[in-house]
């Protein structure tokens, strides 16, 4: 969309608006910080058991351990379910098309949490696993049902959006349907969603924290613990709350890192080398 260049006056009522946003924001961060000093909460005794080997050996490593392998494995799971699914919506049969969209359709419907509670329920009953596991696996299976789902969207929408010429260039050239889309059509839809597939990497993440409803002890249940037992919930609770937006950062940086190293590796050069053909003729050649 088109507009207007902000004018001097423009610009200065831009600049009033930031200048009083910004002091109406410090005022109430001071406002907060000073309500937390009175009740005591920024006490040095309340952070200091925050950094001890006792908080960090018993409680916030292990946790971190069992939200981030949960979190890999759903991660892994979900890319190779959504990349299945995706492809069968996509398929020339429509018999796998239907059944593809039924599945994807369903599970991206019901809510992770419920689908976390009946499995734990479900694979209690069927005693088909040790207890110590089951927590794990029911928030594995749901995460990786309910994003893979998503996932699988993503990759229909990708290939959609790609343009029609994709498919044409490689129907030109002798390639099947599937050919196309496994060796043309997906890889770049891939480059094209990894933006929403790293988001959807963080989802996952921080979804794995509804595990802590069927006993499954990650990260921000054990810093809850903690917090119960220390008598500094909130602490607890901010140390939880830096570490994961710490985590999500570098997922986001990982995102732009592969973004940028894969444009560069299928972006082409278009510059012309000149070579001569048997008659002594100079053609160009582009590379």
């Amino acid at each position: 969309m088109l507009f207007d260049t902000p004018g001097p006056r423009a610009r200065r009522t831009i600049l009033v608006a930031n200048v009083v946003g910004g002091l109406v924001a410090a005022g109430i961060v001071a406002l907060v910080l000073w309500k937390l000093g009175q009740e005591g909460q920024l006490e040095a005794s309340r952070w200091t058991s925050l950094f001890t080997s006792r908080a960090w050996t018993n409680f916030f490593l292990p946790g971190l351990q069992n939200t981030i392998v949960a979190a890999l494995y759903s991660v892994v799971l979900a890319i190779v379910f959504g990349l299945v699914f995706g492809l069968g919506r996509l398929a020339p049969l429509a018999p796998v098309r239907w059944v593809a969209g039924i599945v994807v359709e369903f599970f991206r419907a019901v809510p992770v949490l419920i689908m976390m509670i009946a499995l734990w329920i479900g694979l209690g009953y069927a005693d088909v696993l040790p207890p110590a596991d089951l927590p794990l696996v029911s928030v594995v299976v749901a995460l990786t049902l309910y994003n893979g789902s998503i996932i699988a969207e993503l990759v229909r929408s990708g290939v959609f959006g790609l343009p029609k010429g994709q498919r044409e260039a490689a129907a030109a050239v002798g390639m099947t349907h599937n050919q196309s889309l496994r060796l043309v059509e997906l890889p770049q839809a891939l480059i094209a969603m990894l933006p929403s597939l790293m988001s959807q990497f963080v989802v996952i993440l921080k979804d794995s924290a509804l595990g802590s409803i069927i006993t499954f002890n990650e990260f921000l249940q054990l810093s809850r613990q903690f917090g119960a037992a220390e008598g500094n919930m909130l602490q607890a609770l901010v140390v939880c709350a830096l570490v994961f937006i710490l985590i999500n950062w570098m997922l986001t940086k990982l995102a732009d890192l592969v973004a940028r190293r894969l444009s560069r590796r299928t972006a082409g050069s278009t510059r012309p080398q000149l070579t001569a053909d048997n008659t002594g003729a100079v053609v160009g050649e582009v590379r």
